[in-house]
């Protein structure tokens, strides 16, 4: 008995050491007329900044090890990079006219985690499409990684009788773009959802002019509801296969009520289909 209690303190004190002292991140520092080099233990599948004066680059075509990093003058920030191996790395990023260091070179040391290790939400989530396969479940994972962050592209917003359906954030990761979608419903009736669609339009020109609408299928749907209650927010992703736009075409989301009239279509930019986070 003895043996047991001691042993069960020497596992409590690191846990609480750890929650007494939270890890420190450390800092990159850069400009805009310069080019700062981070160069990862594993290829770089995702970089996200928490703002806009902050710019992180790198090759999602083919992954590499590095990317680059450059700022305007602004407030500091974050970044979060993720591996092709899962491991995340967590940096806070700020602005400096004068750069003494141009090159990390990341050791796997700095690891925060995996994403492998993200716990998913146990709420029960009505799914549509084919049942959770390996590549399902990353979807799953990733997606819930998604809706954990607070990052957002702008106001790219529809608003009618008390519903504004609006994208948070655009993302590219292995060949997919993942459409982070929030629908809001501030008015006194609860929502019924019949469908929610993303399509593409082109303008044909000349004397008639007609539009050609091509409606694109999600690979898979994270967190659609069937029902938004009043006064209440829900926060989903769309995955899509990789598409781009010319100027002549245009991206829309479509709203559409069951049993009612309160329907939305919301405008996509090229320019937020073609540079995504």
């Amino acid at each position: 008995m003895k043996k047991y209690i001691l042993i069960s303190v020497l596992i409590l004190i690191p846990m609480l050491s750890n929650a007494q002292n939270p890890e420190k991140l450390d800092t990159i520092y850069a400009n805009d007329y310069k080019n700062v080099a981070m160069i990862f233990p594993r290829p770089i599948s995702q970089g996200i900044t928490g703002a806009e004066h902050f710019i992180f680059t790198y090759n999602r075509e083919k992954q590499q090890h590095f990317g680059l990093l450059q700022a305007k003058s602004g407030e500091e920030s974050n970044l979060l990079v993720i591996c092709a191996d899962g491991s995340i790395y967590s940096y806070i990023v700020k602005y400096k006219k004068q750069l003494s260091r141009l090159n990390y070179f990341i050791p796997e040391a700095k690891s925060i985690g995996n994403e492998k290790s993200i716990v998913i939400d146990s709420v029960k989530i009505p799914q549509t499409g084919k049942d959770l396969s390996d590549k399902g479940d990353y979807h799953h994972r990733f997606c819930s990684y998604l809706l954990s962050k607070k990052q957002r592209i702008g106001q790219v917003k529809k608003r009618r009788d008390g519903i504004t359906l609006s994208i948070d954030n655009i993302v590219f990761n292995k060949e997919q773009l993942y459409f982070v979608i929030r629908i809001e419903n501030r008015s006194s009736l609860d929502y019924d959802l019949n469908f929610l669609k993303l399509a593409t339009e082109t303008r044909k020109k000349g004397k008639k002019k007609s539009l050609q609408r091509l409606y694109q299928d999600p690979v898979f749907k994270y967190n659609l509801p069937a029902k938004i209650k009043k006064n209440q927010t829900a926060r989903l992703v769309y995955v899509l296969p990789k598409f781009s736009l010319s100027k002549e075409r245009r991206a829309f989301l479509e709203l559409n009520e069951k049993d009612g009239e309160r329907n939305l279509k919301l405008e996509i930019s090229h320019r937020l289909i073609n540079n995504p986070n």
